[in-house]
Parts: structure tokens; C-alpha cells; sequence
């Protein structure tokens, strides 16, 4: 290989390790949390809903955040929630989930530590993070396809958040899957990195929930 081919691949793999990951993502919208106090308890349902317990046996809850030089993958080994579902509707249903923040997990032991700190989820004084719907909207072209609006809580910080999902009622599962930004700024995490390497403020949210129904 000559030093022209050398030089057009060093470009190229630098190149890649700079890609914003959540550049072609849906970027969640931010504002101020529903009027109603955050739940700490999963949330009830209806007598004529089903109760689908969330669990990490089941679903994954996944993240994947970059700097100037790469990316990180990384999500959470612990958490509980639940579906409520209701009449068998999306729409009428919700979905309320606690994620133990000790429990993240990356790429990187060393980043997983440091995650663990005051510079990013401060564990030792948020422990929970969680997210309770509020709103679950169709999509009027797309079958299939919904609006989920909920409240997020992330490091002490609540604020309603509005993001794409993919829902899927079968009679053996309810499956959601959903991938979507959040800026990690507006909930506190303000780190910035090293000088010659800052971390971006858009962190890619991953979820993919398949919740069986009893038989």
C-alpha cells in the first residue's frame, strides 16, 4: 500500500471515530414536567388492563454517547417496570419504568466508573432514574407508529420529554422499540471532557421492551 492510499485511510477511520451517532436520530423534545408529582411506585392499571412487568430478562434499556474522537455503548444491567395495557391499544395504555443508575454498564471499565461520578449520573445521590407516560398518540400515515410523551427523571432533573416508538400488540407479547436523543445538559450532566476531546451533549437513548402476556 502506498502512502496516498495510507493517507486517504487514515482520513477515512478518522472520519468514522468523529460521526455523531445521534445525528440522524429523532431528538426527543424537552419542556416542563406534567402538573402531577412523579410516581416512585410503578404505576397502577386499570381493572381491565393487563399488568406486563418490564424486567431486564425481558428488555433493554440502552445508550450510546460520543466525543470528538469516538463512541461509547453502554446501558443499564437493572431496572423494573411495567405496561399497563388497555384494551389492547397503545393509546390507551402506559408504561412506567425505575432504572437503577449503579447499575450502568459501557464499553469501557474505566468509563464506567467515571459515569458512576459527579460528573455524569452521581450515583451515590441519584440512584433512580425513571420515566412515566403520560401521552401514547398514533400515528394517523404509519401503522404501528406513536408519539410517546412522559416525564423523565434523570439525575433530580423531571421534565416531559416527546419521542418516537414502535409499538406491537400480539397475543403472546406487547413490544416496544424505540431509539431516539436527549441532551444530556438538560438534565445536569454538564461535563465537558478534556480540552482536546469534548464529549457531545446529544446521547442516544435505545429502548427495546418485549413484555409477554400471560397464556
Amino acid at each position: 500500500m502506498n502512502k496516498f492510499s495510507l493517507a486517504i485511510l487514515s482520513v477515512s477511520i478518522f472520519l468514522a471515530a468523529c460521526e455523531d451517532p445521534a445525528a440522524n436520530k429523532a431528538r426527543a423534545l424537552t419542556s416542563a414536567p406534567s402538573a402531577r408529582p412523579a410516581s416512585s411506585q410503578v404505576a397502577a392499571v386499570p381493572g381491565r388492563g393487563e399488568s406486563l412487568p418490564i424486567t431486564p430478562e425481558n428488555s433493554k434499556v440502552l445508550f450510546t454517547g460520543s466525543k470528538v474522537t469516538g463512541r461509547h455503548d453502554g446501558g443499564f444491567n437493572q431496572f423494573t417496570g411495567l405496561i399497563g395495557l388497555v384494551n389492547e391499544k397503545p393509546e390507551e395504555s402506559s408504561v412506567k419504568i425505575d432504572i437503577e443508575t449503579g447499575s450502568v454498564f459501557t464499553d469501557a471499565e474505566g468509563l464506567t466508573k467515571h459515569l458512576q461520578t459527579e460528573d455524569f449520573f452521581l450515583v451515590r445521590e441519584f440512584p433512580k432514574a425513571s420515566f412515566e407516560s403520560t401521552k401514547i398518540v398514533p400515528d394517523a400515515e404509519n401503522a404501528g407508529t406513536y408519539t410517546v410523551t412522559g416525564d423523565l427523571e434523570l439525575r433530580g432533573v423531571r421534565k416531559a420529554v416527546i419521542f418516537p416508538a414502535t409499538i406491537t400488540v400480539s397475543p403472546a407479547e406487547v413490544a416496544v422499540n424505540s431509539e431516539f436523543s436527549i441532551n444530556r445538559k438538560d438534565f445536569g450532566i454538564l461535563y465537558a471532557g478534556k480540552a482536546d476531546d469534548l464529549i457531545r451533549d446529544d446521547v442516544v437513548i435505545k429502548l427495546d421492551l418485549k413484555t409477554p402476556r400471560k397464556k
